[in-house]
């Protein structure tokens, strides 16, 4: 059904473009400049990492006030960036807000994100997530004809659960579309589709697993602890007490990364998704991260230290 979805199987890491830009920074007590983020991107390249994921809602402007400016800011540097090595895949997504009931407003917002872009195809084309007063059917069926006029290369979704997923699959395989992918959050600290049967569902129909927040907003990477949490709204998120239960896994993946030869804890937490069969697509705003997220491939943790790492994590999820 479509064009098959080897290409998306064999890419192991990707970068997320969801701050890119974004004046606001949500409450995260961040701040970088137009500079970082191109660095981010170029960084990834080097690194060989050549999946980006995007948003029409992603990087929010004061001057003027306006959403879009990852793509804008993704477009610019594809622009810019000439011929690479390999070619550079490119992920967006179509937000189902209230007022859009329709499966003609999807192709509008498409072909908005292509020209922030700067594409005449993408190569990922997600559904934000799943709710609004336009059903899970209408998208698919505007989905499958972005696919037929050659605006997309695979459809995916995000956000959706098992039964949403389901839904999805089977009306794209009525137009002989396949479903590729399902963005989801999964990290050690939020397995919650392994528990829901997501995770098994999506390896049963051949959609990859797309995973955000990989590295739990930074608390996996080993830099926050008990006297020193994460900064902003993450703070209410991950308070003294849940740093407390995190710290046997944070010294766990410490040691694991010792053992494999000076891996960071985000490398080993990173790893652990790949593991899984997940797609990781950690956040970058530098190239510094860009290249510490890229040392989390060329190598697999061993079987019995995934289950170890999962034995930890249940104690962290109690």
């Amino acid at each position: 059904m479509g064009e098959s979805q080897d290409w998306l199987d064999e890419i192991e890491l990707g970068t997320g473009c969801w701050q890119w830009g974004d004046s606001m920074m949500w409450g995260y007590g961040q701040s970088y400049s137009a500079s970082d983020v191109r660095a981010a991107f170029d960084g990834s390249l080097a690194s060989g990492i050549y999946f980006f994921d995007t948003a029409e809602v992603y990087g929010y402007t004061f001057m003027p006030p306006r959403l879009g400016q990852s793509e804008r800011f993704l477009g610019q540097f594809l622009r810019e960036c000439g011929k690479t090595d390999k070619p550079i895949i490119v992920a967006t997504k179509f937000s189902p807000l209230p007022w859009r009931l329709k499966k003609g407003a999807l192709l509008k917002a498409l072909r908005n994100s292509l020209a922030r872009l700067g594409l005449r195809q993408v190569d990922l084309y997600q559904i934000h997530w799943p709710s609004g007063p336009a059903a899970i059917e209408t998208w698919m069926e505007a989905m499958a004809d972005a696919v037929e006029a050659g605006l997309i290369r695979a459809v995916g979704v995000s956000n959706y659960n098992a039964e949403q997923t389901r839904r999805a699959y089977e009306t794209l395989a009525r137009r002989g579309v396949k479903l590729a992918s399902n963005q989801s959050p999964y990290s050690l600290l939020n397995r919650r589709i392994e528990k829901s049967g997501l995770l098994a569902l999506c390896q049963e129909l051949g959609v990859r697993v797309i995973a955000y927040s990989p590295i739990e907003k930074g608390v996996l990477s080993g830099k926050y602890s008990p006297d020193y949490l994460p900064p902003g709204v993450r703070r209410r998120l991950y308070d003294r007490a849940y740093m407390e239960r995190a710290q046997p896994l944070i010294m766990l993946l410490k040691n694991m990364g010792r053992a494999h030869g000076g891996k960071t804890p985000a490398q080993v937490a990173l790893n652990w998704v790949i593991c899984k069969g997940a797609l990781p697509i950690p956040g970058a705003k530098n190239a510094q991260q860009a290249q510490e997220n890229a040392g989390a491939v060329g190598w697999r943790l061993m079987a019995s230290e995934v289950a170890a790492l999962d034995a930890a994590s249940e104690e962290v999820m109690k």
